[in-house]
């Protein structure tokens, strides 16, 4: 168990080396440059398009472009933003925050073309319901003979969409903000290389059955459920964290400040050195995290956007772009600042969902951590929502829709194994799943970014001639 452990640390440790960066941010900067800046240049049509002003419900599609975006941001402005950020500050220090920015605006040059193209190229499954995402992306728009490409993000889609990490990190955080704290251990259990904590159990039991409601519902109620919950979680964190810096307003220019200095010192990276130093290895964290988080370039967010009702492709593809800005540069920022101003970063020795938690606690001594426990709640179960359709698409491109919800049942058994597992496996399993979902992904958009291009400058000539 030890020796299969180490292994996938290792893989996801070299993946995310030289031929994930080169992929991703090569890959996306290329999109910036190929686009001549298109995303950015249309920001505020993508949040006109996002109102609604444009919607049809009589176009081809299941979801319209609002809980599109909230099924993908319901996925993306999860735990990365609350654990992910504090495991790159506890490796990287300040820096890693930076590289992280980078990565999200180079990301939303890749959201436009990957969203774009997944309604471009949307497929039918096997039930003849119209679907999105790279795998029909890669068949409808390559054709036939890539269908390898296909499968490959299909089969490592299973994987990489499994709930270990939320499950853990739920289990984590509710054994460190609510259990321990009022005297409730449980205890452990050992069965030959399986040992685990009773309570973290029975809170795997607990979230098994209430995402057991929701995601037997299709992609219509996860719509409609992530619709309602994601802006409002991602207000009430915003909230809390914009009252913590208030209370610490003079600290905020010094860190910000850190961030961008200690992203070329890497002073505070304490991680393995990467292409002859330490600030490679800074910079892949960065990206590593930040990819984590908004999933830029990895395929998921495809999925989600390709089911919007909408005839115009380029539109979607703005609608989606807008994720990456609102998880990384909104969110993980707040974050970030949370646990950098409070002090804890360099304090504790803690890692993961605990040290945000203890960022909380040092802001608003004695309820912190709970503020902190209840957008924990709803980042985590609003992410299992979405993990759990983008799994099934997957399942269903592979064995036929009739059976894709094959996959669910096997989605709710490992919310116990994630519940139970060591943080560091976890994360190096997603990660690796994530990197190999990401080559056909970027490869596909690669080659067919002409037809974006082609698409985008017919749209954009039409909405200036008020066509």
């Amino acid at each position: 168990m030890k020796y299969l452990e180490n292994l996938i640390i290792n893989f996801a440790n070299w993946i995310w080396g030289m031929p994930l960066l080169f992929l991703l941010m090569g890959g996306g900067l290329f999109f910036i440059i190929y686009s001549r800046f298109i995303p950015f240049k249309y920001f505020f049509h993508a949040i006109n398009v996002l109102r609604g002003k444009y919607d049809n419900p009589d176009d081809p599609g299941q979801i319209n472009h609002f809980e599109a975006l909230s099924t993908a941001l319901a996925a993306t402005v999860g735990m990365g933003n609350i654990s992910g950020v504090a495991v790159a500050i506890a490796v990287g220090g300040p820096g890693a925050i930076f590289w992280m920015w980078v990565s999200a605006f180079v990301g939303m040059a890749t959201k436009f073309f990957t969203c774009t193209l997944s309604i471009l190229y949307r497929g039918k499954d096997s039930a003849g319901e119209v679907q999105g995402g790279p795998m029909y992306v890669i068949v409808e728009g390559l054709g036939k003979s890539w269908r390898p490409l296909a499968v490959m993000f299909a089969v490592f889609g299973l994987i990489g969409c499994l709930p270990i990490f939320q499950a853990n990190q739920l289990t984590q955080a509710i054994q460190d903000i609510v259990l321990i704290p009022n005297g409730i251990t449980g205890k452990m259990v050992h069965y030959g290389p399986i040992h685990f904590n009773t309570t973290d159990l029975f809170i795997g039991l607990g979230i098994l059955a209430f995402i057991s409601l929701v995601i037997f519902g299709g992609i219509k109620r996860i719509g409609k459920v992530a619709g309602k919950m994601v802006p409002g979680m991602v207000v009430l964190y915003f909230v809390s964290v914009v009252i913590i810096l208030i209370m610490n307003i003079s600290e905020v220019p010094h860190y910000l400040e850190l961030i961008i200095t200690n992203a070329f010192t890497a002073d505070n990276y304490n991680g393995d050195a990467l292409f002859g130093g330490a600030l490679g290895g800074l910079i892949v964290l960065g990206t590593r995290r930040a990819a984590f988080s908004n999933e830029a370039g990895i395929g998921t967010a495809p999925m989600a956007h390709g089911a919007a009702k909408t005839m115009e492709p380029v539109r979607e593809g703005l609608v989606a772009m807008l994720g990456p800005f609102i998880d990384t540069i909104v969110v993980c920022t707040l974050t970030a600042m949370t646990i950098l101003i409070t002090g804890v970063w360099q304090t504790s020795d803690s890692n993961g969902v605990t040290l945000t938690a203890n960022a909380f606690q040092s802001a608003f001594p004695g309820f912190g951590h709970y503020i902190l426990m209840v957008c924990i709640l709803i980042f985590a179960i609003t992410s299992l929502f979405s993990y759990s359709y983008y799994g099934t698409k997957c399942m269903s491109f592979l064995i036929g829709a009739d059976k894709a919800h094959y996959y669910n049942y096997i989605y709710v058994f490992t919310v116990l194994y994630g519940a139970v597992s060591s943080l560091a496996a976890i994360i190096s399993l997603i990660d690796s799943a994530f990197a190999l979902m990401s080559i056909p992904t970027v490869i596909s958009a690669l080659l067919l970014a002409p037809k974006v291009k082609k698409a985008a400058n017919e749209y954009f000539d039409r909405l200036k001639s008020g066509q």
